[in-house]
């Protein structure tokens, strides 16, 4: 049997197996196990009770979370016209058409987010290729192709994250960093779940939310009480 790491040690004589932990302890409980030299993630696993290999089962859409991730976010909007400055206004990294697509045809995707206006798709479709495989591809589902460009471009800088089921019918999603305090992490989590539940499909039969497992980057999963969060 391979031997346990330091902070493996650490973790198994502070988590108990198999507990449900109230969601503001398994906050406070992985804040205090973080120890690595940069500020880790915290990160949110629902298994839902979907099959994911049926098409209207798939579950997919964005969330604003009341409290952000914690992250500097980059945007990048394909739009031209007032609309171009409307997006520079709300915030936007680079804003442009067919030089913008040019620029990322040649390397340059230092953005985490991209957004489109309906009439700039014609640009942005032969970019299908350059951003699918980096999750940037601007969707209607998920709001990054709106004619309000403006107001797409303030949820992304105002930490909104996009979802959609694995292949194991598993939503993943950064709900923000340590050093959050507990019911700031708290309410981003519900608001994710209540979005989540706003959009559970029809055929979706039994138990819908059947796990919540909360994480940081380096650090162990901890099951929570599903009784400790309102949504």
């Amino acid at each position: 049997m391979a031997k346990l790491t330091k902070r493996q040690k650490v973790f198994a004589e502070k988590i108990e197996a198999g507990k449900q932990y109230a969601f503001e302890d398994a906050a406070k409980l992985l804040s205090e196990l973080s120890v690595v030299k940069f500020t880790e993630s915290f990160d949110i696993a629902i298994n839902l009770g979907v099959d994911p290999r049926k098409s209207d089962q798939v579950v997919r859409g964005a969330t604003v979370l009341p409290n952000g991730t914690g992250k500097t976010v980059r945007v990048a909007v394909f739009t031209q016209g007032p609309a171009a400055e409307a997006a520079l206004a709300a915030g936007a990294d680079r804003v442009g058409m067919d030089e913008l697509a040019a620029e990322m045809k040649g390397g340059d995707l230092n953005y985490d987010v991209v957004i489109a206006s309906p009439d700039a798709m014609r640009v942005v479709g032969q970019l299908g290729q350059v951003l699918g495989p980096r999750g940037l591809m601007p969707n209607p589902k998920v709001g990054t192709v709106t004619p309000d460009v403006a107001t797409a471009v303030k949820n992304a800088k105002a930490g909104q994250v996009r979802f959609r089921t694995d292949k194991n019918g598993i939503i993943h999603s950064s709900v923000g960093k340590v050093g959050f305090e507990a019911g700031q992490l708290k309410q981003n989590v519900e608001a994710l779940l209540s979005d989540l539940k706003r959009l559970k499909p029809s055929t979706s039969k039994g138990i819908y939310v059947k796990r919540v497992t909360l994480s940081t980057t380096m650090g162990p999963g901890l099951i929570i009480d599903q009784a400790s969060l309102e949504a």
